[in-house]
């Protein structure tokens, strides 16, 4: 089940409110919740519900070992022992396949490819209990006595199956004691909406569209098309996995629990190390704080950290050489603007540095995009002129001249324009008055999402498969 659906909106959401404000105090609520979370994500795959509760409980005891122990080799025994049995089950079902196909092409070799499936949110689940157990043998947090408050912590349906990542010691003390008000009610709401909005209207619009240029013939293919096609998978992806953040963050204010931002307008960045401080939060703070400063982080083997840190980044998002170029990529950028011509870029004007970033930001979702990298690097040559393809085609000036406007709103709507201007109307309006027009907008959004929702059959979601 996913957010952006007419069973979760309409049948699944209200049933869940329904039990939650019925019951009478929290040890009551987290049960509600627990069996929702369970059911929300046994819908399309019930069989790996079994997986995520076995994760849970290991991690549940393996924090109590060590909080018991701590101090001594048994403390010790057990993190390492969750690290094993997490990274094993995750390697197993995520990775089992990748790895032999290589061993069978470098080696020449015919073993038989053992593909598990990839449960949904694996990447997700597993990242949150190994962050929890590490905070624990760490002593940033104590180990929760409470098996079923921990599997709530690791079963909460609002950020399950695609992040952002939520750290144990976040959320603690709102597992315990959390209280909700008309206010943080209605921030998420709102926020649920916008996120809504951002993939039903804004996200399957532009997947739809690119895809005449991405899935099409490459020797039909323009310059500019190419350039076009892969400009609204940029949006896509943006709108895709932010506007399920804020439907996850969301969703998480509407019972009570605080989730940190995810995003925060990457595509502003002027350089690729300040993209990754804006794109998907959560993920590069977990590799920085649980991979990239005990390797030494910037003390010591700087470019060994770096590199190793981004071939992760690139292997977490897929079981794929196109991932793992992904993350080099970015590793590679990383380094020379530390190393080469950092203070370069700080020194010229904006529009230039700016121009440079959406440059290789395009070009890294080539990489991201087309598994086989033949096909990415066959792309890139299109791109920037290396091939006997046209300029401009029929396609491109025919998509182009149809969806101008909606182009224009969507890169608009992801800089921070549209917060200055709702900051604007703050000022301008009262407070109720204001109101009035929030309700009004989210209407509108509710009714035009379900509007596509009932006539589309375009509604996929990037993430899952990560």
């Amino acid at each position: 089940m996913v957010f952006s659906s007419l069973t979760f909106l309409f049948v699944f959401l209200p049933v869940n409110f329904l039990f939650y404000f019925i019951s009478k105090n929290n040890t009551y609520r987290n049960f509600v919740l627990i069996i929702f979370s369970l059911f929300f994500y046994a819908w399309g795959e019930p069989v790996w519900v079994s997986l995520l509760i076995f994760s849970a409980t290991i991690d549940f005891f393996h924090g109590k070992i060590i909080e018991k122990n701590r101090g001594n080799w048994k403390s010790k025994a057990a993190l390492i022992s969750s690290l094993i049995i997490n990274l094993s089950l995750l390697g197993s079902f995520k990775y089992l396949g990748f790895i032999i196909s290589n061993i069978n092409f470098i080696f020449n070799t015919n073993l038989p490819l053992r593909e598990f499936g990839l449960p949904i949110g694996i990447s997700f689940y597993t990242f949150q209990t190994l962050s929890y157990v590490i905070d624990v043998y760490k002593g940033e947090v104590s180990a929760q006595k409470s098996y079923t408050k921990f599997l709530l912590f690791v079963s909460l349906f609002h950020q399950l199956v695609a992040g952002p990542i939520v750290r144990y010691k976040d959320i603690a003390e709102e597992i315990e004691n959390r209280k909700i008000t008309i206010e943080k009610f209605s921030y998420g709401i709102n926020r649920f909406v916008i996120g809504l909005g951002k993939k039903v209207i804004i996200a399957n619009t532009a997947g739809e569209i690119s895809e005449f240029f991405l899935k099409g013939e490459f020797s039909q293919l323009s310059v500019f098309g190419s350039w076009l096609g892969i400009i609204l998978f940029a949006i896509q992806i943006y709108f895709d996995f932010s506007g399920y953040s804020d439907m996850a963050i969301g969703l998480g204010r509407m019972f009570g629990f605080t989730y940190k931002e995810n995003f925060n307008y990457p595509y502003i960045s002027k350089t690729a190390s300040e993209f990754w401080r804006r794109w998907h939060i959560s993920l590069g703070s977990f590799f920085r704080d649980y991979v990239y400063i005990p390797l030494g982080g910037n003390r010591k083997f700087y470019a060994r950290n770096l590199f190793i840190v981004w071939f992760l980044t690139g292997l977490w998002h897929g079981a794929s050489w196109n991932f793992v170029s992904w993350g080099l990529f970015y590793g590679v950028l990383i380094f020379l603007e530390r190393k080469v011509y950092g203070k370069f870029l700080e020194k010229i004007p904006n529009i230039f540095s700016h121009a440079y970033f959406l440059i290789i930001m395009l070009s890294g979702w080539v990489l991201f995009y087309f598994t086989d990298l033949s096909d990415a690097l066959a792309y890139l040559k299109i791109m920037f002129g290396f091939g006997d393809n046209a300029l401009i085609s029929t396609l491109f000036a025919i998509k182009l001249k149809n969806n101008i406007i909606f182009l224009i709103l969507a890169v608009l709507l992801s800089t921070p324009i549209i917060r200055k201007i709702k900051s604007s109307l703050k000022q301008y309006y009262k407070v109720k008055e204001y109101s009035y027009l929030r309700i009004a907008l989210n209407a509108v959004i509710i009714i035009a999402s379900t509007a596509l929702l009932v006539g589309q059959t375009y509604n996929p979601f990037l993430y899952f498969r990560f």
